[in-house]
């Protein structure tokens, strides 16, 4: 029996999951090494130390949420076993989005790697799983069928079942959050204020499912014995859906004023580069490398990469623009 839940126990009760850790462990080595090859190629500009700790964060919340004492209590105490879910899918897959991992793997790697990143985001897979509408689906049926259906109990007894759970958790919410915190190049750029409508939507259901579990009459099954000083399995189940309820909307409230605070950034920093003008050089120089280079698969490809994956290829182009004009290329005057 586990001795009575506190914040002592949940920094002492510590439970090893090999798969966690080793997992954990990968992802972190396999981020700083691309921060650190980008660092070396690019010392003009490294990558944003800020992004690796969000990134970081992202991973220590997993840790914390499956092997520290809310890990230990999660399959006794169904309140801890809610703290544990929000951890999973709304506070650790925003960390883990901000942190760009996929934009940073496009910076640090080279051929293959590079060209086959950017070919599975293109494809149309990569699309549907990030389009929105398909992650807030993902979202409102995750929350209530973990929560309100016989699901719930089976994750609770079935260590196999609760494991899968939390990898759920994981992908569902990193999917939802992917297009509306994130700024991956996948195809979808969603506006700010869709993006805060999107996730005022998803709100009602946490408000939903935390209101069920606390009118509930009856408690779920737990994997042990109840540490001392618990509360009823009914009792448990109550306190289970005001963390919903109240953590879940708390969370959700942040998130979307952090969007806020995204769009208004967004606005000052278009402002300050010039906006509208920037968009006029842009399709300026466009119009010119049509002119010059004339129509051709490899002229498109560098238009339609501009505001895309990356813009090496726009530069490139840029470049090989100005020598013609020097007499340095194909077409200089001289």
């Amino acid at each position: 029996m586990l001795p009575a839940f506190g914040w002592q126990t949940v920094l002492t009760q510590w439970e090893f999951a090999p798969v966690v850790t080793v997992a954990v462990a990968v992802a972190a080595a396999l981020y700083v090494w691309g921060a650190v090859r980008v660092g070396r190629r690019h010392p003009a500009r490294p990558w944003p130390g800020w992004r690796t700790a969000m990134f970081m964060g992202g991973l220590a919340v997993v840790v914390i949420a499956t092997q520290s004492g809310i890990g230990a209590y999660d399959g006794v105490l169904e309140w801890d076993h809610m703290i544990q879910h929000l951890m999973l899918l709304m506070v650790a897959p925003p960390l883990l989005v901000t942190g760009q991992p996929v934009t940073l793997l496009l910076h640090a790697s080279r051929n293959p790697l590079h060209t086959w990143t950017k070919r599975v985001m293109r494809s149309k897979t990569v699309a549907a799983l990030t389009w929105p509408p398909v992650g807030l689906i993902a979202y409102v049926v995750m929350v209530t069928v973990t929560h309100l259906t016989s699901l719930a109990d089976l994750t609770i007894t079935n260590q196999s079942a609760h494991n899968a759970e939390h990898v759920l958790f994981l992908v569902v919410g990193y999917l939802f959050f992917l297009p509306l915190l994130g700024r991956e190049p996948i195809r979808w750029r969603v506006s700010y204020p869709v993006r805060f409508v999107i996730l005022a939507l998803a709100m009602p259901v946490d408000t939903f499912t935390g209101l069920v579990l606390g009118y509930a009459s009856t408690g779920l099954r737990a994997a042990g014995p109840r540490p001392p000083g618990s509360p009823s399995p009914v009792e448990d189940l109550h306190w289970a859906g005001a963390v919903m309820w109240i953590g879940g909307d708390a969370i959700m409230i942040a998130l979307m004023m952090i969007v806020v605070l995204m769009w208004s950034r967004d606005d000052r920093v278009g402002a300050l580069h010039g906006g509208w003008l920037e968009r006029v050089r842009s399709t300026s120089f466009e119009d010119r490398l049509r002119a010059t280079a004339g129509p051709g698969a490899a002229t498109e490809r560098v238009v339609a990469s501009r505001g895309s994956m990356d813009d090496d290829d726009h530069l490139d182009a840029y470049n090989e623009y100005l020598a013609r004009l020097h007499g340095g290329g194909p077409g200089g005057s001289g």
